[in-house]
């Protein structure tokens, strides 16, 4: 293939990829949001760097997921910031990170959704939290701004709470702390997973302390899928929609190591999508995605 066959095709898909990023939400009917963050390596200034892509993943009301956004946030981190999601000032997943982002989709017009579903990053959470009135461009836009954070259900991915515990116990403790928290996390009854949170809060500030303070930290928000139907629950628990997106990205690329740049990252991610490469289908339960949401009931620990 000559080069201006590959330069035409370039310039094509530059093209699309730009348009896409610029393209009007307020049509889009999003009832929830996925947003997490994962790690890519690119080559910057001749050396292999690792940095953040940013990924918002939206759920229609007839089911359907869909590629919102994927923005890459450059920079080179360490083992150890790789490790804690790279959320310091300025970092990958920082507060600032994020709310760039998410002042993107607002400005575009997206609605506010019924629900969110995060990574428990310390920077996403920040950037929830700071939504603020809006400032005079989103004024302009056709649609009302984002409720605020607390009038907003938000459910942490178990997932990357799980992972967290087992961070904070001894390898001796990671079996059955494992079982203890699958059990509570994937029982079958909202009534059923109380009395297992409970339990396990009773347990481990004696067993191992660390363990119980980490389950705390994430409080009714671990938990905030129990609102939603029963037929739900599997999608709404964690952000695998994304996690998966990243393993097949992953796959996909595995002969080329390094990529050449952050930019070509972020595009090769959303093409894969665009080009019906890589698909994804409809959330769980779907068909009851209309329904009202139950009343957030706080758990009396203490009980």
């Amino acid at each position: 293939m000559g080069k201006d066959v590959v330069s035409r095709a370039w310039r094509k898909v530059k093209t699309d990829w730009d348009a896409w990023n610029k393209r009007d939400l307020a049509g889009e009917d999003i009832v929830q949001l996925i947003l997490d963050g994962t790690v890519v390596r690119v080559r910057l200034d001749r050396k292999a760097t690792n940095i953040s892509l940013l990924v918002v993943l939206g759920v229609r009301r007839d089911g359907q997921k869909v590629l919102l956004t994927v923005k890459n946030m450059g920079g080179s981190a360490s083992r150890f910031q790789r490790r804690s999601r790279w959320n310091s000032a300025g970092g990958g997943e920082s507060e600032a990170a994020w709310r760039s982002v998410l002042d993107d989709l607002i400005a575009r017009g997206l609605c506010t959704p019924e629900f969110l579903i995060t990574d428990g990053g310390a920077g996403l959470d920040r950037a929830l939290a700071a939504l603020c009135p809006p400032q005079p461009f989103h004024t302009l836009s056709r649609v009302e701004p984002w409720a605020a954070p607390p009038n907003l259900p938000a459910q942490r991915c178990t997932v990357h709470k799980h992972r967290k515990l087992l961070a904070h116990a001894p390898d001796a403790l990671h079996e059955e702390v494992t079982a203890e928290y699958t059990d509570m996390i994937y029982a079958e009854t909202t009534n059923a997973v109380q009395a297992r949170r409970k339990a396990f809060l009773r347990k481990w500030p004696l067993r191992c302390p660390t363990v119980a303070t980490s389950l705390e930290e994430a409080g009714d928000r671990l938990f905030a899928f129990l609102r939603l139907p029963p037929s739900q629950w599997k999608s709404a628990r964690t952000t695998n929609a994304i996690e998966r997106l990243h393993e097949e990205f992953k796959r996909r690329i595995k002969t080329q190591t390094v990529l050449p740049s952050a930019e070509t990252a972020a595009m090769l991610f959303w093409a894969l999508l665009a080009s019906g490469q890589i698909t994804m289908r409809k959330v769980n339960g779907w068909q009851t995605l209309g329904e009202s949401f139950a009343a957030a009931v706080p758990v009396d620990l203490a009980a």
